[in-house]
């Protein structure tokens, strides 16, 4: 009897699936895609932060529309300290460096 079914498998048989295997992986698809909605979740309160500081500096400006100027400001808000281009920081330690004997 089991070298019939034997024969049977290896001759064209169906075979079963393992069912343990599928479980697994079902289990590994469902945690792809929770770390995949937790990243797309992280990166949308990212994104919602950043326009709304990037809107409160357009405002502070007197406009209504936003600028690239505006997110690079914003993102340098939230880096802790000001990024600046060579010449603006040059400049700035100039501007630094000066006493005005106040």
């Amino acid at each position: 009897m089991k070298v019939a079914r034997k024969l049977a498998l290896t001759t064209g048989g169906v075979k079963k699936p393992h069912l343990f295997r599928l479980r697994i992986v079902a289990l590994q698809e469902i945690q792809k895609s929770s770390a995949v909605a937790a990243l797309q979740e992280a990166a949308e309160a990212y994104l919602v932060g950043l326009f709304e500081d990037t809107n409160l500096c357009a405002t502070h400006a007197k406009r209504v529309t936003i600028m690239p100027k505006y997110i690079q400001l914003a993102r340098s808000f939230r880096a802790g300290c000001a990024v600046l281009d060579a010449p603006e920081a040059a400049a700035q330690e100039k501007f630094n460096d000066k006493s005005y004997g106040i």
